[in-house]
């Protein structure tokens, strides 16, 4: 049998060794771990790149590599954040940054089916699990089907409150997924460093008669959160 490359073992070792350490411990400098492992600079290199890349760990420039938080993978079944963190046995909780009724504009009125001119409810809130943020998150929603929306308590889940105050049921969704680059202010209130990876998720809810109910465009910590789903192979 081959053996393993000394980067693969030394990734192993160093997963054994950070196993149960709290998220953010920092590990010890790469010239610390070469010299314990007695193997080189480069090696290590090549180790802790295999780790970040598997989310096990996460580098600060100048500062170092620190132990990762554990990375929540989303499904496509559709299911609230709240819902999400939950099932995680992470606590969800929000802070509200803006609920407003705004004119919808072209893109939003495309998004919704409604007009331009058309009044919509903007709710944008900073999405926590455990205390930490995971999320931002904007939604719109057409003004006349959600009455003193912004009035309500807006820290909890929006579906939950969609369909117990307004009997608005989200059955299904259409989702379009892409990566981006965080700006200043994503940036600082995720609090991750300035152009760290993000993943842009935006949503048309749909209630039972495929009637848009919600527009919503979530951006999430690329290094907290992954989409996972199975794909199946046609048969011949």
């Amino acid at each position: 049998m081959a053996r393993q490359a000394k980067h693969e073992e030394l990734r192993l070792a160093l997963l054994a060794e950070t196993a149960g350490s709290p998220p953010h411990t920092p590990l010890p400098t790469e010239r610390d771990i070469a010299t314990d492992h007695g193997v080189s600079r480069n090696t290590v290199r090549q180790a802790l790149d295999a780790l970040e890349a598997a989310g096990n760990v996460y580098r600060v420039q100048g500062a170092g590599t620190f132990v990762a938080p554990p990375v929540v993978s989303k499904s496509l079944t559709l299911t609230s954040f709240s819902e999400d963190m939950r099932a995680r046995d992470l606590e969800p909780a929000s802070r509200l940054l803006a609920a407003e009724t705004v004119r919808a504009g072209r893109q939003i009125a495309d998004r919704l089916g409604v007009a331009p001119d058309s009044d919509v409810v903007r709710v944008s809130r900073l999405r926590l699990a455990d205390g930490a943020p995971m999320c931002l998150e904007n939604v719109h929603f057409p003004a006349d089907r959600v009455p003193g929306l912004v009035d309500e308590d807006l820290t909890g889940s929006l579906y939950a409150l969609l369909d117990a105050r307004y009997g608005l049921d989200i059955r299904s969704a259409d989702q379009i997924i892409r990566a981006v680059d965080l700006d200043e202010t994503e940036s600082a209130l995720l609090g991750v460093p300035l152009g760290s990876s993000g993943l842009r998720v935006q949503r048309v809810g749909l209630d039972r008669r495929d009637t848009p109910v919600e527009a919503t465009t979530t951006i999430y910590r690329a290094d907290r959160y992954d989409i996972r789903f199975t794909v199946r192979r046609a048969q011949p």
